[in-house]
């Protein structure tokens, strides 16, 4: 579901980008190499070379962070260039990171919950067209 400039985004707008089965969500601090073997991991799921192994799923969507995939490397080489705030992510440094879904214990409020909290207290929503993945083939 797109949703275009202008528009009015509704609750229900919120369920169908928000709504899935693991919805409780997650804030931890997590090193800069914790975070790009997540990466690796999530990609290695989708791109590996013998299917019985791919798991399926979505990559990690980011805010604030930007990368290269190349998906066609091996696990460990297939991100790259990891920025966050346009400065390279660095390995030994604590960043804070959120989101939801399967990733370690969730015990926070639904996504759903949140994102609508959030966009009730903003009067206008300004997004970053920039591109923040960058597909290497």
């Amino acid at each position: 579901m797109t949703i275009v400039p202008g528009q009015t985004v509704t609750l229900e707008d919120v369920y169908a980008h928000t709504a899935l089965t693991y919805p409780g969500i997650w804030v931890r601090e997590m090193k800069g190499a914790e975070i790009h073997r997540l990466m690796e991991d999530v990609a290695d799921n989708l791109f590996h070379p013998d299917p019985y192994y791919r798991q399926g799923g979505d990559m990690v969507r980011v805010g604030g962070l930007t990368y290269a995939i190349e998906p066609a490397q091996s696990i460990g080489r297939r991100i790259r260039d990891v920025k966050i705030g346009g400065r390279p992510l660095e390995p030994g440094r604590r960043y804070k990171a959120t989101g939801w879904a399967s990733l370690g214990e969730a015990d926070g409020p639904p996504a759903w919950d949140v994102v609508a909290a959030h966009l009730r207290g903003l009067r206008r929503i300004r997004m970053d067209p920039g591109p923040r993945v960058r597909v290497v083939y």
